[in-house]
């Protein structure tokens, strides 16, 4: 059969023929835009919008392959069990999503920002050493803001972080540099600190880049090494405590 319609006036043949060729494009380039936006969703974590590990993972290789001064910093939520016992899921939903906008704004858009699961977040970022100890001591006067729920209350919120780069334990690899961040990150748990690993803390045992045994134990080998960025008070706040 004919595919052409053959008609008189303005619209010719030709005219007809690329507008019922253009139909089943436009049909595909529908479908097309609507299975990246489920590719993309599948990258992203749907409660606090980071990126899932795979997608992190791949982003924050990338830029250690492509910048010098590339810094690592592991994030734990302080307290989060206690938020979700007392107030319910939906608070502690509501915190981790703030959080999530909070790594974000933090990090800004070129960053990798990642949610690991629960109320583990992981950054790659580029990351001067010259404005290291600054930048730093703003997250963690961020993640120590209180988050506002839905129904206006506010809860007190805290977070532990570790730090790690190239140049501190003298690797580039990726899981290295989260095991080491990690590492430090439970030295200083609870401490309203972010600490800065050593080759130390690169040592120890990991399993799927998260630290091996019982949170806030030293590292095996050796002793403790803690560098700290003071705290917005320079205190410690004992509901902080888990």
């Amino acid at each position: 059969m004919d595919s052409v319609l053959h008609t008189s006036g303005p619209f010719g043949p030709r005219t007809l023929l690329i507008t019922t060729a253009a139909v089943p494009l436009t049909g595909w380039a529908i479908h097309a835009v609507a299975l990246h936006k489920q590719l993309a969703a599948t990258r992203k974590d749907p409660l606090t919008g980071l990126m899932r590990r795979d997608a992190y993972t791949h982003r924050a290789r990338r830029l250690l392959a492509r910048h010098e001064e590339v810094a690592v910093v592991m994030v734990d939520a302080d307290r989060f069990k206690q938020i979700n016992d007392r107030l319910g899921h939906a608070a502690g939903d509501t915190v981790l999503a703030a959080f999530g906008t909070r790594l974000m704004a933090w990090a800004g858009p070129r960053a990798a920002v990642g949610r690991l699961g629960g109320d583990e977040f992981a950054i790659a970022l580029e990351l001067p050493a010259a404005r290291r100890a600054l930048r730093l001591e703003q997250l963690v006067r961020m993640l120590h803001t209180p988050a506002t729920l839905d129904d206006g209350r506010t809860v007190d919120v805290a977070a532990s972080v570790g730090v790690a780069t190239p140049d501190m334990i003298g690797c580039r690899e990726l899981s290295a540099l989260q095991r080491a961040a990690d590492a430090a990150l439970y030295d200083g748990k609870h401490s309203g600190h972010a600490v800065l690993a050593t080759p130390a803390h690169a040592a120890v045992p990991s399993v799927n880049g998260r630290r091996a045994g019982r949170p806030g134990t030293a590292p095996r080998g050796g002793e403790r090494h803690e560098h700290h960025v003071p705290s917005p008070d320079g205190r410690l706040d004992p509901r902080h405590q888990r």
